[in-house]
């Protein structure tokens, strides 16, 4: 039995959540939308404050069943406030490790983790572990940020040592920041055969997108697990400082303009 525990490089931070919060199937899964209909079973994995998996739930509803796991508690309490606000009634909360997922082989139709296996050691097990859950005929969809391949403008020099910096925090984490180009390598190390791969992005270029973009980095930089670990070794408060300064730097920029792609892997089962 593997015995890794995940560490989320980020954290739960309001700094965090404040960008989780503005995700939607739309905006980050739009690749599994066509797969879903109502009726489904639905595992939500790494659901973090639930406003994609309210999404997912209505294309599913009424009459499908969406569980919904994540290793905080308090996330989870979030998520599941967000989603009786918006009086979806068919989800289920529950506390898992995406290493040892509590469920029967095959017991879901649609298995759903965005943003989780860049995180993780070794996300081939953790992809074996959701091919298990799944029912033959059935589909795994991941989606995961490629660090690496983001660019921006203007390219100023505290946003390049943010990079750098991040990627060293995130390999000391034992994650893959780089992990959108690796899913359908992954997928097939985890036993896939039918694999459909596919990219987008996020971009961030008007003037309220630069704000909330870079305001929420610039907050991440001094105020989040990512900076904790950061700050243990790898970068000086003063750098740190430095980084969130450039971050609002590049917002207030009128010419500014941000991109995140992410790799996405739908994966079918038997």
């Amino acid at each position: 039995m593997n015995d890794r525990q995940a560490v989320y490089t980020h954290g739960h931070q309001e700094s965090v959540l404040r960008s989780h919060r503005s995700r939607t199937a739309a905006n980050s899964a739009a690749c599994l939308l066509p797969e879903l209909r109502a009726g489904q079973a639905l595992l939500d994995v790494g659901c973090g404050p639930g406003t994609i998996t309210a999404d997912l739930a209505e294309l599913v509803g009424p009459t499908g069943r969406v569980v919904a796991v994540d290793r905080s508690a308090e996330v989870l309490a979030q998520a599941a406030e967000y989603v009786a606000g918006r009086g979806i009634g068919n989800v289920t909360f529950e506390r898992a490790d995406a290493y040892r997922l509590p469920y029967a082989d095959g017991e879901f139709d649609v298995v759903h983790a965005h943003q989780v296996l860049q995180h993780v050691a070794e996300p081939v097990l953790v992809l074996r572990e959701l091919r298990r859950v799944t029912a033959p005929g059935g589909v795994v969809a991941v989606r995961d940020a490629d660090y690496a391949a983001m660019a921006w403008y203007p390219e100023l020099p505290e946003l390049a040592a943010w990079m750098a910096l991040y990627q060293q925090v995130a390999r000391a984490n034992e994650g893959e920041p780089n992990a959108g180009r690796r899913l359908a390598a992954w997928a097939r190390a985890a036993g896939f055969e039918k694999i459909e791969c596919s990219s987008s992005n996020w971009t961030y270029a008007t003037a309220a997108q630069r704000d909330w973009w870079g305001d929420s980095w610039a907050d991440r930089v001094v105020d989040s697990d990512f900076a904790n670990v950061a700050s243990g070794g790898f970068a000086t408060e003063r750098e740190l400082e430095w980084i969130a300064a450039g971050w609002r730097r590049w917002a207030a920029d009128p010419d500014g303009w941000f991109a995140v792609p992410s790799g996405e892997v739908l994966a079918r089962v038997g």
